[in-house]
């Protein structure tokens, strides 16, 4: 219900809320115009006309003004009934509490019941915000501590001064490994942070797309040789409007994502088209693929899917969320479409610029 509507049914319910106390005054002083003679009767008085309509008149009023009386000590109670439960909710939020839920048997649209119901949802924001706080220091914690604990355990075996040199270079190598995994997690972090804050600079300049995405193969062909992957691509010549080094980030990501889980002698595929009003890119690959399930969770913070992609990954699960939050940046979206076995396809969409 919108504004002008809420207006007019308040007026509306005041409006009636008026003709039901005249209702209430005529019906109160009809009854004791009518029923007085019958009391002067019972009595035995017979007093003159014009005192018994006096007579009804006053009583009449007063008992209107009983009844209006308890009417609105009704109302106040109720009202400050619900002002305390509102006083309460608020100090048990303060407090870190958000299991708040005011009820009020106020009609909806009046200034009590929206107040209540706007508590209610803060409480309800606060908790989602309070739950997704600890999930991220449980994930957070956890990726440190893998990397953390390789490094502890491999030091230890290094203080061995008996240990072959083969083998000392190898812990080396996992501790400089699991350093710069740490590292990443730090920058990825930071990364994601400062794009939610909403204060991350973005420099958009029209730029040819088509370019950018060949320099971004050209980045990623030793991996793609060293695991003996046919990589395809046809790309139209198009231009974006868009924060060259943040799209970098994407293209890159979503191309090296797909290289770690293809497995040797697989195909990846890059798609460049322009279509009406949008610039779609295709990151498809024949991979092993991400089940209906965890494709609803993957752009998620810390998100992993099933265990035989775990297996084959050694990222942080912040990757998507941030190819997400730049492309949204953007004013763009991102797709997925995938099946287990047989491969997934990332798809981003961008607003094409007017020619």
């Amino acid at each position: 219900m919108n504004r002008h509507e809420n207006k007019a049914l308040n007026m509306l319910l005041h409006t009636l809320g008026f003709f039901g106390i005249l209702c209430l005054l005529f019906l109160c002083w009809s009854g004791f115009f009518y029923l007085t003679p019958f009391l002067y009767k019972g009595i035995g008085y017979h007093p003159s006309s014009l005192l018994v309509y006096l007579t009804g008149s006053v009583l009449g009023l007063l008992f209107f003004g009983v009844i209006a009386h308890l009417i609105g000590r009704k109302q106040r109670r109720s009202g400050m009934n619900i002002f305390n439960l509102m006083n309460d909710a608020v100090k048990q939020i303060a407090q870190g509490d958000f299991s708040v839920s005011i009820r009020t048997e106020m009609r909806k649209g009046h200034v009590i019941t929206d107040l209540a119901d706007n508590i209610n949802a803060m409480a309800k924001e606060l908790q989602s915000l309070e739950t997704m706080r600890q999930e991220f220091i449980s994930n957070v914690s956890h990726e440190i501590q893998s990397p953390l604990t390789s490094i502890r355990g491999f030091a230890k075996v290094l203080q061995n001064d008996e240990l072959e040199p083969e083998d000392r270079k190898h812990y080396l190598y996992i501790i400089e490994k699991e350093s710069k995994r740490l590292s990443k997690l730090s920058d990825n972090l930071l990364k994601l942070t400062s794009l939610e804050s909403d204060r991350h600079p973005v420099e958009k300049m029209d730029y040819e797309l088509d370019v950018q995405l060949k320099h971004a193969i050209l980045s990623c062909e030793p991996s793609l040789i060293d695991k003996g992957i046919e990589f395809q691509h046809s790309l139209e010549k198009v231009n974006v409007e868009g924060d060259q080094d943040l799209l970098n980030q994407v293209w890159l990501n979503l191309l090296y994502n797909s290289i770690k889980f293809t497995p040797r002698g697989g195909m990846i595929r890059l798609l460049l088209e322009r279509r009406e009003g949008e610039i779609s890119v295709s990151v498809q690959d024949n991979g092993i693929g991400i089940s209906e399930n965890d494709q609803i969770h993957i752009f998620e913070r810390f998100f992993k899917s099933d265990k035989s992609r775990n297996r084959a990954s050694e990222g942080s699960g912040l990757g998507l969320s941030i190819v997400k939050k730049i492309v949204e940046m953007h004013e763009g979206r991102i797709e997925i479409e995938s099946e287990l076995q047989k491969g997934t396809i990332f798809t981003v969409y961008l607003p094409a610029p007017v020619e």
